[in-house]
């Protein structure tokens, strides 16, 4: 008994719980309109209190799904669906997730050239340091149909032009954290390394990038579910048929907002899994490095 209400347990339960609350509230107060028009309609008068929550729980086309309809919903679109069907999660899921990790790759490996070049170089960090930081301000549902149409017109279609999307999105919290990671041995550290004679390389790679691995994996953490958020908006501005982004757009079409509810879910837990992926990485690479009892 001790056991099951210790650690995170009790916090998660009741923030889950509010958060479930809170949901079904909105549920009442959100479906409610239509419910009263339906019995207008119908002619209905006399109808209890009790009666108006069932039904705005039980709509077809809600305005705000119940959790228990969006459950439903992810069942039958896992569980009950071959992965290779078109209707699928799992199946919109692994195209999503084929640019989410692409773009992820590419936008750690950006990421952490331009650290070192900014560390090593006081011209960059001059002036590619302003320009990072105000790439992040532009909107990104601003700049996904620009680069689509870019890519397009040089021949690029498919996968990449939404891995660039996600590259985007991903490589800023990389190329901070990393740049933070690298300038973290204290000067007595770096005194110490010229002592032995060390030249630039060997300090990067004997110090600097060991003491930075905490520090960039903070940030692939980050930088993985926002590589996850640009792969699906890479998909809205193309029309696309398959994916995520795409099982989102069809809902909004056709007014189905259980299945965009479900896809938004659904793409909430494979976030959590990819960024609880990387801290199993970052635990055992930091126990290789014995930075981890």
């Amino acid at each position: 008994m001790k056991v099951l209400f210790s650690g995170s347990l009790i916090p998660i339960s009741t923030v889950l719980i509010f958060i479930f609350s809170i949901w079904y509230v909105g549920t009442i107060l959100l479906n409610s309109p239509f419910q009263k028009d339906v019995y207008k309609r119908k002619g209905v008068e006399n109808y209890t209190y009790s009666q108006l929550v069932k039904d705005t729980m039980s709509q077809k086309r809600p305005v705000l799904p119940p959790p228990h309809q969006v459950l439903i919903e992810l069942w039958n679109s896992t569980v009950n669906k071959k992965i290779t069907s078109k209707r699928s999660l799992v199946y919109h899921a692994g195209i999503t997730l084929s640019s989410t990790l692409l773009g992820f790759v590419i936008g750690s490996l950006l990421g952490i050239i331009l650290a070192v070049a900014i560390v090593y170089s006081r011209t960059c960090d001059m002036t590619l340091m302003p320009w990072i930081i105000t790439s992040q301000t532009i909107p990104i549902l601003a700049i996904a149909p620009m680069i689509i149409v870019v890519l397009s017109a040089l021949g690029i279609q498919g996968l990449l032009p939404k891995a660039f999307i996600s590259t985007y999105l991903s490589f800023f919290p990389v190329t901070i954290s990393m740049v933070k990671g690298l300038r973290s041995p204290e000067t007595i550290e770096l005194d110490m390394m010229k002592t032995w004679n060390a030249n630039g390389l060997q300090t990067l790679l004997r110090l600097r990038l060991p003491s930075s691995v905490p520090f960039l994996f903070a940030g692939m953490k980050i930088g993985i579910a926002a590589a996850l958020v640009g792969a699906i908006i890479g998909e809205l501005p193309t029309g696309a048929v398959s994916g995520l982004g795409a099982r989102m757009l069809q809902g909004s079409y056709y007014g189905q907002m259980v299945q965009i509810w479900s896809a938004l879910i659904f793409a909430s837990l494979i976030a959590a899994l990819l960024v609880t992926m990387i801290d199993v990485i970052r635990l055992s690479t930091l126990k290789r490095f014995g930075q981890l009892n």
